[in-house]
Formats: C-alpha cells, sequence, structure tokens
C-alpha cells in the first residue's frame, strides 16, 4: 500500500492531533500569528503580550493543534523547556524586521536544539516563520535562515544542516502575523510533517 493512500484511509477514520510549542523572542509576533488560525468567529481582536503562556487551539489538515503560546520575555523563556518532551512540532517566530535581535534568538535557538528532550527527537520538526514581512524593513526569509545559521556548519552535531542525510525537518517562511501571508504556507508544511511523524509512531 502505497503511503498517500495509507494516510488518507488512516485520516479518514481519526483525526489528528497534536500539541505545538510556539516560541521566539517577545514582540515578534506569535500570538497574533497563532490568533490567525483560529477559526474567523474565534479570533481575539485585541491583543496583548502573553505572561508565561497561552493554550490555543485550532484546526487544519485535519491536524487538530493544541498550541502552547510561549511569552518570549526573557524572565519567562525557562518556561519553554519544560514542555519539548511532549511536544509534537515548534513554531519559532523571527522579527524580521528587527536585524539586531536575530543574534538573540539564534542564542535561544541553540537552547531548545541542544536540550535533552529535543535531542532525543531527531526528526520533530521544527517551522521558521520570518515575521512581519510587510514592514519595509524586513529581511526575506533567506537572509533570516543564513543569520540563524540554519545552513551552517554549526549546528552539525544537532541535525539542523540541510545537507545532512539525518537532517531535522525545518522550513522558513517569509510570514506576517498581521496579513496574513504566508501563513498558510508554513502551516501545510508542519501538517504535512506531523502526519508522516504520527503515521510513522502508528505504524
Amino acid at each position: 500500500m502505497g503511503l498517500w493512500k495509507y494516510l488518507s484511509d488512516w485520516l479518514g477514520s481519526r483525526k489528528v492531533e497534536a500539541k505545538i510549542l510556539c516560541v521566539g523572542l517577545d514582540n515578534s509576533g506569535k500570538s497574533t500569528i497563532l490568533n490567525h488560525f483560529k477559526a474567523k468567529h474565534d479570533r481575539r481582536h485585541e491583543m496583548a503580550p502573553t505572561m508565561g503562556f497561552n493554550v490555543e487551539t485550532f484546526k487544519h489538515s485535519r491536524i487538530k493543534f493544541l498550541a502552547f503560546d510561549m511569552s518570549g520575555q526573557d524572565r519567562y523563556r525557562d518556561l519553554w523547556e519544560r514542555n519539548y518532551a511532549e511536544a509534537d512540532g515548534i513554531i519559532f517566530v523571527i522579527d524580521s524586521s528587527d536585524q539586531l535581535r536575530i543574534p538573540v534568538a539564534k542564542e535561544e535557538l541553540g537552547h531548545i536544539i541542544r536540550h535533552p528532550d529535543i535531542e532525543s527527537q531527531p526528526r520533530l520538526p521544527i517551522l521558521f516563520l520570518a515575521n512581519k514581512s510587510d514592514l519595509r524593513s524586513s529581511l526575506p526569509a533567506p537572509k533570516c535562515a543564513q543569520l540563524l545559521g540554519l545552513n551552517g556548519e554549526e549546528w552539525e552535531g544537532n541535525n539542523l544542516r540541510s545537507k545532512s542525510s539525518d537532517v531535522r525537518p525545518w522550513y522558513i517562511c517569509s510570514s506576517s502575523g498581521k496579513s496574513g501571508d504566508g501563513l498558510e504556507d508554513g502551516i501545510s508544511w508542519l501538517s504535512q510533517k506531523l502526519i508522516h511523524r504520527v503515521a510513522k509512531m502508528k505504524a
């Protein structure tokens, strides 16, 4: 039986549930992005900075997402690691208009992928959203990838190199939480990876 037919038959009889961590520095747009994924009648009209974390739910491609919107403020970042072990995927949001803070985001990324609970899950997918692409000062996704070192040798021991045969699944795209541009592209990629991940775990 082909993989796609297997997935189609399997998904036809049950829904996939996935726990996602949405992380990134403060003011990167995490809450706005997750709010956009929700059904229109469930969206909030006003957004406030996240304190600690919030839990949001939405559906995409027959997947029910349980998304943990983790505060990016420095004093709350130690909360991220408490959820790594049970995560099915990560959305890492970067403010592409704030080039000065991208090195800080890179440092936080290093903490994530070197954490034992993440290292023990080499196929856990990471979606990078280069957010705020609607702003003139924003950098394109390939430049953000370069600044984060996603294609460089520095992540060689952490399975984030695109040239590795056992590379951790990752994808980066430009996005705008304000307009919604690029978000469908990103969440579709993540949904596909999660379907494959769950199907292999159940096979």
